[in-house]
């Protein structure tokens, strides 16, 4: 639950400062009038993301299980694909992202009712659309139902409070911050996913080595244990762990996280002014 919290109040906090930036700068222009076309389209995003969500958890219902579990294993991997990709962006853009809506709010008024419809659908239904597969495939790989969902409307409905207190100027968020390190918590979510998203293509038997077991701690670490169903719930791991899922989890966790610590943290720090030479010193306190 704590993993699909952080989703939810993550990707839920993206698209709230996406709709506020919107109305606030409708309002500020003076063009008031446009407000239900954006509401419009932010309405037809959430329709679109919750119609996906029902249609992959109930879509593959009624197929054989070796079939089922090769779209959860495809998915899963979709999923973190998608999920990588919007922890480097957002940690790219997070600085600019009001400039960048505003842009292209500007092309969309320009272009009529209807393109600010499809702007809003398109910039609130990408989280949408990510939000649903990502939870998706964090509540199969937890075989839960319930407290994914339940973790991802918590982190939503605070992200929304947030969002709100923010354009009332009740509170002040360093978004680079943030995004920088809930990206750092996810790239170990998302390493986890990956984990199970190839144990699901083993038992679906499209990847081999199922019955390879890199490790194996179940005596020390009971799936019915609390801090068993924490770590699954959190990092989706599993005390019986093949080969081929180790592989994959370090394969992706130690490029991943170095390219992202190197491109968020480095990239901030400036580099340190040169030691005054003895020279320049005695010619500083001279003068």
């Amino acid at each position: 639950m704590v993993a699909n919290f952080l989703i939810g109040l993550r990707e839920g906090l993206e698209a709230a400062l996406v709709v506020s930036i919107l109305v606030a700068y409708l309002v500020k222009t003076g063009r008031r009038d446009l407000l239900p076309a954006l509401w419009t389209g932010v309405a037809a995003a959430v329709g679109v993301s919750l119609a996906f969500g029902a249609l992959l958890t109930f879509g593959p219902q009624g197929l054989s299980f070796e079939a089922q579990e090769a779209i959860g294993g495809s998915l899963s991997i979709v999923a973190v694909g998608l999920i990588t990709w919007m922890i480097f962006w957002m940690a790219k853009t997070a600085r600019h992202l009001k400039a960048d809506l505003q842009h292209k709010l500007d092309d969309a008024i320009a272009a009529g009712k209807g393109a600010v419809v499809v702007m809003a659908l398109l910039a609130v239904g990408r989280e949408g659309l990510e939000t649903a597969l990502f939870l998706w495939a964090g509540a199969k790989a937890t075989s839960s139902s319930t407290a994914p969902l339940v973790g991802a409307a918590l982190g939503i409905a605070a992200a929304v409070v947030v969002a709100w207190l923010m354009y009332r100027g009740a509170v002040r968020l360093n978004l680079r911050v943030f995004f920088a390190w809930t990206g750092l918590f996810l790239v170990f979510v998302a390493a986890g996913v990956l984990s199970y998203g190839v144990h699901d293509l083993q038992e679906a038997g499209i990847l081999p080595g199922l019955h390879s077991l890199a490790f194996d701690v179940s005596a020390t670490v009971p799936p019915s244990s609390w801090y068993g169903t924490l770590l699954k719930g959190i990092f989706n791991f599993t005390p019986e762990t093949t080969r081929l899922q180790l592989v994959a989890w370090v394969a992706y966790v130690v490029p991943v996280l170095t390219i992202f610590i190197r491109t968020t943290w480095g990239r901030t720090s400036a580099p340190a002014a040169p030691a005054p030479t003895p020279a320049t010193a005695s010619a500083n306190v001279s003068s």
